[in-house]
């Protein structure tokens, strides 16, 4: 592939589940964000955005240059009609760079109420071929995202034969059910995972027991974090970037509206790094070691390529680790260098402890992390002090500079 035929680059597209979030997103280099209302997208037991929040992300968004995507993506009952419009005639004044839709009944609302943003079909519409996305693309879509379970060649017969946009997840959690549309969590529950409720039952630890014998649990598969009967392995596709560009995938999407800050910097760091190789030498792109060493350093489940290539088992790449890091703070201020020691100081919130001492790593953006270690730490009012506690706002004094909101991480 030369480089004529590099059109315009493909868009990474990062989950933001609150306003932190989306901070984080777009200091990692996120090109667009996907982020919910209160109501009507399936993550709603994340914080999301109240429509107020909503117009404050899509300004914060456009200033970086990042694109603010909103789902609206539940399939609706008759009762939720009119909050429905509202909130449609809402998003119309805000006027998001696209809507994420599932629901044919919301989708043709948000055609007559928001007819001047672009739509977005949702993977909950499981759409799995090309006259599907011509259907769409007839109505008014511009861009499907196709279902889980299609292959790469798949995907690109849907891209050549619609013309259409296509999103297509790169990363993440996979359901066990078809393209998310799962009634396990409503039976178990009690919580429709249809309407953005779903408990992850998939996730929970299950044991086997015979019918004439119920007191005897057995245990079905154990290994050291528990017994796993449902739990699919999660989707990486760092290895194989050149792969889905060449399928026509217009915007690689990472799953994770409900991850912690930790996992969405990480991630989004480590691909945009690799779409940024890609792109400087398209015929030799390779993921670098520290790409997988950093995804594999978030994942519990192991990592395999889904459906792309026909085999969902296939385990992608080992994800055996030390497990000797956490999360330990956020800079919340740009390093200032001491004149006197040479040394920065970084003004930072602490999400665990962090002691005098610690060897730590910044996490900097399209980089891998700098290794340091704390020469001393400050309380707000500058007084010297042993350790930072979880919540308080402190200055640590370390060789590397940082910027605003990157991430520390600790060794245990």
């Amino acid at each position: 592939m030369s480089d004529k035929n590099i059109k315009k680059k493909t868009e990474l597209l990062a989950p933001a589940g609150d306003f932190e979030k989306l901070e984080i997103a777009t200091n990692y280099g996120a090109d667009a964000v996907y982020i919910g209302g209160k109501n009507f997208s399936l993550r709603n037991f994340s914080k999301n955005f109240a429509i107020e929040e909503i117009d404050k992300a899509v300004k914060f968004a456009r200033k970086k240059n990042v694109k603010t995507y909103v789902a609206c993506n539940i399939y609706p009952r008759n009762s939720e009609q009119k909050e429905i419009e509202k909130h449609l005639k809402d998003l119309n004044e805000i006027k998001p760079d696209a809507l994420i839709i599932a629901d044919a009944g919301i989708l043709s609302t948000a055609l007559e109420l928001a007819p001047n943003i672009p739509l977005h079909l949702s993977t909950q519409a499981n759409s799995t071929n090309y006259k599907s996305a011509l259907f769409w693309k007839k109505i008014g879509v511009i861009r499907v995202n196709t279902a889980r379970e299609l292959s790469i060649a798949e995907i690109k017969e849907i891209a050549e034969k619609s013309q259409m946009q296509i999103e297509a997840f790169v990363h993440g959690s996979m359901c066990i059910s078809y393209s998310g549309r799962c009634l396990l969590s409503s039976f178990l529950s009690q919580r429709d995972a249809n309407r953005g409720e779903c408990a992850h039952p998939c996730r929970w630890k299950y044991y086997l027991t015979e019918e004439l014998r119920p007191q005897e649990v057995m245990k079905i598969y154990e290994d050291k974090r528990g017994s796993y009967i449902f739990n699919s392995k999660d989707l990486c596709m760092i290895d194989h970037i050149p792969e889905m560009i060449n399928a026509g995938v217009n915007s690689l999407k990472i799953e994770g509206r409900m991850k912690g800050i930790h996992y969405l910097a990480t991630v989004v760091n480590t691909y945009k790094s690799a779409l940024n190789e890609y792109y400087n030498d398209p015929l030799n792109y390779k993921a670098q070691n520290w790409h997988k060493k950093e995804l594999a350093s978030i994942n519990a489940r192991g990592y395999c390529t889904g459906f792309y290539f026909g085999d969902p088992e296939q385990n992608y790449f080992k994800t055996s680790f030390k497990d000797d890091k956490i999360f330990a703070g956020k800079v919340i201020k740009e390093s200032e260098k001491d004149n006197i020691t040479k040394l920065y100081l970084t003004k930072i919130e602490a999400r665990n402890k962090i002691e005098k001492g610690d060897k730590i790593e910044i996490l900097k953006k399209l980089a891998p992390p700098l290794q340091d270690t704390v020469k001393a730490i400050y309380d707000k009012d500058m007084t010297e002090t042993a350790c930072a506690q979880p919540n308080q706002i402190a200055f640590i004094l370390t060789k590397t500079e940082a910027c605003e909101n990157d991430l520390i991480r600790k060794y245990k």
